[in-house]
């Protein structure tokens, strides 16, 4: 009878051990299988914002720079890479420029310089010197003054004949002409209007004087 007894005490211990065996491994299957969840979670989530990091900060840079036509640059060909990255500097730089106000808050004014298939010209003299500076140019050029819409269609550059001519921009597309009439070095950059003859062309013949 006590070996039966010890005999059935044993299965059970077994029996008991072998279940809690058991359950100890469910348990830990249970918890490395959601530790595996978890870290595929935060897996993703990390790769969905590295993936969005470029967008964001690519947004970002050219949040300034977009208007009704989108990135006229993207329209451009021929130029170099850092060519086309100084002339987004420039839009970026000029963004705020769209409105007319903001820019004769910070010096620009009406020189009455307007001219067809290029536009009324606006000019800070402060800035006028031997220096190029990509993100300042000396004159703003609007169009759609006279039928009080004034649209920001490109910027130009003003170096006094006096000095050499500029180097201006990467490459050798920005030729810059010193027989204007004007005692100025001058070049165009055509940011904010897409000009069919070019980025740098004297006029623009999508460009209409009003």
């Amino acid at each position: 009878m006590k070996k039966s007894y010890s005999s059935a005490t044993r299965c059970n211990e077994k029996s008991f051990a072998a279940t809690r065996s058991i359950q100890g491994i469910i348990s830990n299957i249970i918890f490395y299988f959601s530790l595996l969840t978890l870290i595929g979670i935060v897996f993703t989530a990390c790769k969905k914002e590295n993936a969005n990091t470029p967008a964001e900060e690519a947004q970002s840079i050219n949040s300034h720079a977009a208007n009704s036509e989108g990135d006229v640059l993207a329209n451009y060909t021929g130029l170099s890479p850092q060519t086309m990255w100084e002339l987004q500097q420039v839009r970026a730089a000029v963004a705020r420029y769209r409105d007319i106000n903001n820019a004769i808050k910070d010096g620009y004014s009406n020189i009455n310089v307007d001219v067809p298939n290029m536009g009324h010209h606006f000019m800070k003299t402060s800035l006028v010197d031997a220096t190029f500076d990509i993100r300042n140019p000396e004159i703003l050029v609007y169009n759609g003054l006279d039928t009080g819409n004034p649209e920001l269609v490109a910027v130009e550059y003003a170096v006094p004949l006096t000095y050499p001519k500029p180097e201006g921009f990467t490459g050798s597309s920005d030729v810059w002409n010193g027989t204007s009439g004007f005692p100025f070095w001058l070049v165009h950059a055509w940011v904010w209007k897409y000009n069919p003859d070019g980025v740098f062309n004297w006029t623009n013949p999508a460009v209409d004087l009003d």
